[in-house]
């Protein structure tokens, strides 16, 4: 059996660091602002979501405390696992293997999907677009959560590692295809200094990382996030 779902793009930290990632969720959103964000856009209670790149499932309990079902979809396939032993003991969360652009989901089954720092990185991701366009029923909303490159501490270092990358044409193309954008501010907030260390070095090249080490001091990082939104 392949390690990965076919055509699914190695990610570069959770794929090859879990255990370091895990230190990475724990730390990112204390405030949960974009939980909080996403309710008030379309509360979860009673509804269908679906985590879309889940990796080892760390969101899929949140969600599964108020709504009704929750699929997590995976294309990398120990990753699954561990989202699977994470999930075991609830009964209305299903974890499965499969890719943004070939979701294992029915038409017209999904009040809410998320999709948090996984794929959409403006053109490219037509597929995953659609995909959502056929599994998100009348009255859902999809979310995808992204860097923004554009402002805080943690966006300088995003700039740094993707020069290229353009933030404006990226917001253009989601506007394009009937995103709505909602900014938002959050942080990274680690127990310890070797957690940050950590993190960073595998969120960036090493030469990156170890020049960001040198000139950041602490445990906290403030970090401005673009919400993606979809109604449908």
């Amino acid at each position: 059996m392949r390690v990965t779902v076919e055509g699914a793009i190695p990610s570069p930290n959770i794929w090859h660091h879990p255990h370091v990632y895990e230190i990475e969720n724990a730390a990112v959103d204390p405030d949960r602002v974009i939980e909080r964000t996403m309710r008030e856009i379309r509360p979860w209670s009673g509804a269908t979501m679906l985590d879309i790149g889940c990796g080892t499932g760390f969101h899929l309990p949140r969600f599964a405390a108020e709504a009704d079902q929750v699929i997590g979809v995976e294309p990398h396939r120990p990753l699954a696992t561990g989202a699977r032993r994470r999930v075991a003991a609830l009964a209305h969360v299903d974890v499965r293997a499969g890719s943004a652009h070939r979701l294992p989901v029915a038409d017209a089954s999904v009040d809410i999907a998320h999709a948090r720092w996984s794929y959409f990185f403006g053109p490219g991701c037509e597929p995953g677009l659609r995909e959502l366009d056929r599994v998100v029923r009348r009255g859902g909303a999809a979310f995808v959560i992204d860097n923004d490159a554009s402002r805080s501490t943690f966006g300088g270092w995003f700039r740094r590692a993707l020069p290229d990358y353009d933030q404006d044409a990226t917001d253009r193309f989601f506007a394009q295809h009937g995103w709505e954008l909602v900014d938002r501010e959050i942080c990274w907030q680690f127990d310890t200094r070797a957690d940050l260390e950590a993190v960073v070095r595998i969120e960036f090249a090493r030469t990156l990382a170890e020049a960001i080490l040198v000139e950041h001091s602490g445990t906290y990082v403030d970090y401005a996030v673009k919400v993606r939104v979809r109604q449908f």
